[in-house]
């Protein structure tokens, strides 16, 4: 497996811990809607929250929130709206952003949770 792939993956599981230490329940990891992927779909009580999450081994280059572009912002709403209509979900949606990086030293994470990252217009 290429390293960014492992990163990524360590990533999304610092994440998850970083959501359930929060008091999230996580009801989907990497779910597939049109060969693309939806990173984590948990809910923040009774509000379903679909989480993009960006992992980068360093901010120089562009911060990780800076890397979603609009064509992956639509891709998310529109899996929003396919997964709350498949699971007759009836709940409020939020779009949120997680960014993971490493720090330079030991095992410690920075980890930014943007909630409300963006808002939903499906068309």
């Amino acid at each position: 497996m290429a390293q960014h792939n492992e990163l990524g993956k360590l990533g999304e599981q610092k994440a998850v811990d970083y959501l359930i230490n929060k008091g999230y329940k996580i009801v989907e990891r990497n779910w597939h809607f049109h060969q693309k992927e939806v990173d984590i779909i948990a809910y923040d009580g009774e509000v379903l929250v679909i989480i993009e999450v960006r992992t980068r081994t360093s901010a120089d280059f562009m911060h990780p929130r800076e890397s979603i572009m609009p064509m992956k912002v639509r891709f998310l709403v529109l899996a929003a709206d396919h997964y709350v209509r498949y699971k007759k979900i009836d709940n409020r949606i939020r779009f949120d952003i997680i960014t993971c990086l490493p720090c330079r030293e030991g095992d410690e994470w920075q980890i930014e949770h943007i909630e409300h990252a963006f808002t939903a217009q499906v068309e």
